[in-house]
């Protein structure tokens, strides 16, 4: 599979050939764990690719919800994108500034609702910088744009469907946490939460998928990396991580190895972990 894939992943040198596209738009859809005390529309404004425009992953939720940052409802979904001048028959790039991070819950979230023509930007701001690529501090010209969402049920799962899926075993459920959370070693960052993982699932940290510079390791090297973390990649597969952010990842990881047949677990461990009734595992998958 190329490199660069408008449906997936897309290299710096791709999208600097195509800034001044007209039908190309750039999302900054940077999010930071509370814990780093960063502030990413603060540092959109300092500095952001030409043209792109900020997607406020807290804030386009279902607000609604106990839970950060689950999937908004589709009318609200719709018309904060089209504000931003995002519509129907645009190329998305959505890019974050920790270099492959959140940017892959956004590219998510426009699959969900139905739109193909979207893509990760393969090593995000940093690589970008790193390669003396313009940058500004000014904001994108928007003008609105009408888009339409074909809503996709079997994208997302919620806690009763991922508790059948761990007892029955007919999907393989995979965690993008670091292993020392997975097995219950180290203490999860959201107070009240409890130490573990869902009985039957698999491992596979996220940042084991990336290179050292936030780029998206092979296909072929990705695919050694589930087979070796015991993934069954014949099943359907449910991704979770903390709340939702890095199993899209694994989603869009699975994408490059064009396993189509996948869901995300919208309320991961934030839920589960708070959820009395489910029970945990610990130790190694």
């Amino acid at each position: 599979m190329p490199q660069n894939d408008p449906r997936t992943l897309v290299s710096t040198d791709w999208l600097a050939a195509r800034l001044k596209d007209p039908d190309l738009r750039i999302l900054d859809a940077t999010w930071f764990l509370p814990n780093e005390g960063r502030d990413p529309k603060a540092e959109f404004a300092e500095a952001h690719i030409p043209g792109a425009r900020f997607f406020d992953i807290d804030e386009i939720s279902d607000l609604r919800s106990d839970l950060p940052h689950m999937v908004p409802p589709i009318e609200k979904f719709l018309s904060r994108v089209r504000a931003m001048g995002v519509g129907d028959g645009h190329q998305i790039v959505v890019y974050d500034a920790k270099g492959l991070f959140s940017a892959a819950r956004v590219w998510w979230l426009f699959k969900l609702m139905g739109h193909k023509d979207v893509a990760v930007l393969d090593g995000g701001l940093p690589k970008w910088r790193a390669e003396n690529r313009p940058v500004t501090t000014e904001p994108a010209l928007i003008r609105d744009r009408h888009m339409y969402a074909s809503f996709q049920h079997d994208m997302v799962k919620d806690v009763t469907q991922v508790s059948h899926a761990s007892k029955l075993q007919d999907k393989v459920i995979i965690d993008a946490r670091a292993a020392e959370r997975f097995r219950g070693e180290a203490a999860e960052p959201r107070e009240g939460m409890r130490s573990g993982h869902i009985p039957n699932s698999r491992n596979v940290p996220y940042s084991t998928l990336l290179n050292a510079d936030q780029t998206m390791k092979s296909p072929e090297e990705t695919r050694a990396i589930f087979e070796a973390a015991g993934v069954d990649l014949s099943k359907p597969a449910i991704t979770t991580c903390g709340s939702g952010v890095t199993a899209a990842i694994l989603v869009l990881a699975m994408e490059r190895l064009g396993k189509t047949d996948h869901a995300l677990y919208d309320g991961s461990w934030t839920e589960w972990g708070a959820f009395p009734t489910v029970p945990i595992a610990t130790g190694e998958a």
